[in-house]
C-alpha cells in the first residue's frame, strides 16, 4: 500500500497562457494486492491488482471558466479525482528463465477516459548472468474538449458535470516499446541498457490552455497531431560492500516536436543496520523546448501550431530527497504481517520559479 502528498506552486500556468498560479496540492493512494501459486509444471503464476486514487487541487483549472487576472478566481481551488485500476497475470518458469505477463489498465477523471493493455516477456540466459525483456504497451484515451469560456462558440457547453449542453469528444492513442538489456558485469557492477521508442496520435493539444499572440490576441493551444519519442538509457547498479550500493541511471532523449533533454540520477542506499536503510537521491534534468512554445503574449499571429506551456519550454529541474527504510525481520513492531514501512520525501525546483514538495508512506503487508 503506498500513500503519498505532493504540493507544488508556480507562476507560468498554462491554462491562462504561461502566467498565473500553478498550486497544486495532490493526495496519491495506491492499493497493490499480490498472488502467487506453482501449477504442476512448477510454473509460477501471479495475479496482480493494483487500486489507485488521487485526490488533487488545482488552482489554476478554475479559471478556465474565469477572465484571466481574475484574482478572486484564481486564488480558488478546483477538486478533482482520478482512478485508476489494472490487473496483471504473469507466468514464471524459473527452469527456462522465461516470464511472460498481460496487463489491462484503466483511468478516469472528469474529462478523459483511458483504456490500456500490455504485454512483457522476458528471458534469463543459462548462468543468469544476462536478460532481456520486452515490454509493448497501447493507451486508448478519450478526452471531453473543454475550451476556455471566453473561447466557446454559441451552443458550447462547459464540460461541467450537470451541464447538459453538448462538447466535443476527441482520441488520442499512445504505443510504446520497451527493449532492455542487462547484463552482470562482475560480482560488483550490473548494467542495464534500454530503448523505449514511443508514438501518440489525436488530440495532443490541451485545448482549455489559452495562449495570447503578439498582437494581443487569444486562442486555444494548437500543438500537432502525431509526436515520436526515443528515449536511451542507461542504467548502472554497483555495490561498494555489503552495505552500501551506488544506484546510476542515465536518459537521452528526443522528439520530432523539437524537444531534446539529459536526464542523470543517482541514489545512495546505505545500510545503516541489516534491517534499517537510508537512501539519499538526486536528479537532474535539463532539456531544450518545442519549437511550438512560446512564452506570454510572445507567439506570431502567423504561427500555425502554439503552446505556452512551460513543461514544453526549454528548462532545467532539480529532484533531490532521502528514502528511510524499515525491515525487521520480526515484522513492525512485532506485527509479523507488516514486513516493511518506507518513508520518501523530495523537494522538486524548475529554472522557471516552479517547485514542489512530496511525501510517500509505502507499507508492505504480508
Amino acid at each position: 500500500m503506498f500513500r503519498g502528498i505532493t504540493n507544488q506552486d508556480g507562476n507560468n500556468s498554462a491554462v491562462t497562457g504561461g502566467i498565473g498560479t500553478e498550486q497544486l496540492t495532490d493526495l496519491a493512494n495506491v492499493i497493490d494486492i499480490k498472488l502467487s501459486k506453482y501449477d504442476k509444471k512448477y510454473r509460477k503464476h501471479s495475479l496482480n491488482f493494483e487500486l489507485g486514487v488521487d485526490r488533487y487541487t488545482s488552482a489554476s483549472s478554475v479559471n478556465i471558466g474565469s477572465n484571466v487576472g481574475d484574482e478572486i478566481m484564481s486564488a480558488a481551488y478546483r477538486q478533482d479525482l482520478r482512478i485508476y485500476p489494472s490487473l496483471r497475470w504473469s507466468v514464471q518458469n524459473e527452469q527456462k528463465g522465461t516470464s511472460f505477463g498481460l496487463t489491462r489498465s484503466e483511468s478516469y477523471e472528469y474529462d478523459y477516459l483511458s483504456y490500456g493493455a500490455a504485454l512483457d516477456f522476458s528471458q534469463l540466459s543459462k548462468d543468469k548472468n544476462r536478460e532481456f525483456s520486452l515490454k509493448a504497451q497501447a493507451f486508448f484515451d478519450t478526452w471531453t474538449v473543454i475550451l476556455p469560456e471566453e473561447l466557446r462558440p454559441p451552443g458550447y457547453g462547459s464540460g461541467n458535470v450537470g451541464d447538459p449542453t453538448p462538447v466535443d469528444h476527441s482520441p488520442r492513442n499512445s504505443f510504446s516499446l520497451a527493449l532492455s538489456l542487462s547484463q552482470v558485469i562482475n560480482a560488483r557492477m550490473q548494467v542495464l541498457i534500454i530503448l523505449e521508442p514511443g508514438y501518440q496520435h489525436g488530440l495532443l493539444a490541451t485545448k482549455y490552455q489559452r495562449v495570447y499572440f503578439v498582437d494581443g490576441s487569444e486562442k486555444a493551444e494548437n500543438l500537432p497531431d502525431a509526436r515520436y519519442k526515443l528515449p536511451i538509457g542507461l542504467r548502472m547498479n554497483y555495490f561498494l560492500g555489503d552495505r552500501v550500493i551506488i544506484r546510476s541511471f542515465y536518459r537521452y532523449y528526443f522528439d520530432n516536436w523539437g524537444i531534446s533533454a539529459h536526464t542523470a540520477d543517482l541514489e545512495l542506499p546505505v545500510k545503516i543496520t541489516p534491517f534499517f536503510s537510508l537512501s539519499p537521491f538526486y536528479r537532474l534534468h535539463a532539456e531544450s523546448g518545442a519549437r511550438y512554445f512560446a512564452p506570454y503574449a510572445m507567439h506570431q499571429v502567423r504561427d500555425s501550431f502554439y503552446t505556452s506551456d512551460h513543461d514544453l519550454s526549454t528548462l532545467t529541474s532539480n529532484f533531490m530527497g532521502v528514502g528511510l527504510k524499515l525491515t525487521p525481520p520480526k515484522g513492525i513492531l512485532g506485527w509479523n504481517h507488516l514486513a516493511s514501512v518506507e518513508f520518501r520525501y523530495g523537494h522538486y525546483t524548475q529554472s522557471n520559479g516552479l517547485n514542489a514538495n512530496s511525501l510517500g508512506l509505502a507499507l508492505k503487508f504480508k
